[in-house]
Parts: C-alpha cells; sequence; structure tokens
C-alpha cells in the first residue's frame, strides 16, 4: 500500500496544476469510513464507499507511466473493492478539458450525468468546467 507521503509525491508530480495535497490529507483520506486505495508507485486511486455510493476523489498517474494501464488497473481494482463494499454506483469528477482521463473514465464504463460550471480554477485562463460521470457497477 502506498504511503500518505508518496501520494503526495506522485500527485504533485502528475497534477502539477493542481493545488496539492498534503501528507497530512492524504493520511486523513486514508482513516475515513469506507476509504479504498487502490494502484502502485505508478498509479492511484482514492475513494470512498459510503452508503451504497462510492466516490473517486483522484486519479493519479505518473508522468512517465502514461498510457500503460496502470491507471486502468487501478481503477479496475477500485470498481471491485466498491462493489465488495456494497456500493452500486460510483461518481466522480473530471475537468471537462482533461481528454486523457475523460477517455479512460469513459471506456471504464463511466457517463456523464452532471456538469459544474466553472468549477476548476486555471492560472492562466478562464476557469474549466467539472464533468460529473458516474459508472453502474
Amino acid at each position: 500500500a502506498m504511503t500518505p507521503a508518496a501520494m503526495a509525491a506522485l500527485m504533485a508530480r502528475a497534477l502539477p496544476e493542481a493545488r496539492g495535497w498534503s501528507e497530512a490529507e492524504f493520511a486523513d483520506l486514508i482513516q475515513r469510513n469506507g476509504a479504498i486505495v487502490t494502484g502502485g508507485a505508478n498509479a492511484f486511486v482514492i475513494g470512498q464507499a459510503i452508503a451504497g455510493e462510492a466516490e473517486i476523489f483522484m486519479v493519479a498517474t505518473a508522468p512517465d507511466a502514461r498510457r500503460q494501464g496502470h491507471a486502468r488497473r487501478a481503477l479496475q481494482d477500485f470498481h471491485a473493492a466498491a462493489q465488495s463494499a456494497g456500493a452500486d454506483r460510483v461518481i466522480l469528477d473530471v475537468a471537462a478539458d482533461n481528454s486523457g482521463a475523460i477517455a479512460l473514465y469513459q471506456r471504464a464504463g463511466y457517463r456523464q450525468i452532471a456538469e459544474r460550471k466553472d468549477h476548476y480554477a486555471r492560472r492562466d485562463s478562464p476557469a474549466i468546467s467539472a464533468l460529473i460521470l458516474e459508472k453502474r457497477l
């Protein structure tokens, strides 16, 4: 299992434009009721399953390990763990301009159910909508 420090370091490399989550924030998430963490050094998925519904907080893949199936496998493991925990659906949000992630989620069986306008701030450009995606398990 990945340590909170390793997760924070991987996030910083994977999502340099985002506000990084601290080691303490990852530690807090992992302690949560129903927390699910899958993956390893190249990619991880973190989320939780509570009351029949799972939510993915983050999918992060190391830049030098992209397009090798690491995130896809971590997602599959997350879905299996969520189902074992009694969830019948998974939700997540993704920036509308993140075409690589959107393609990954669509291939994994997610579909868009909603949109939040101007949800993600961007340093050098206007804010971007968040697409809310759902997968039925």
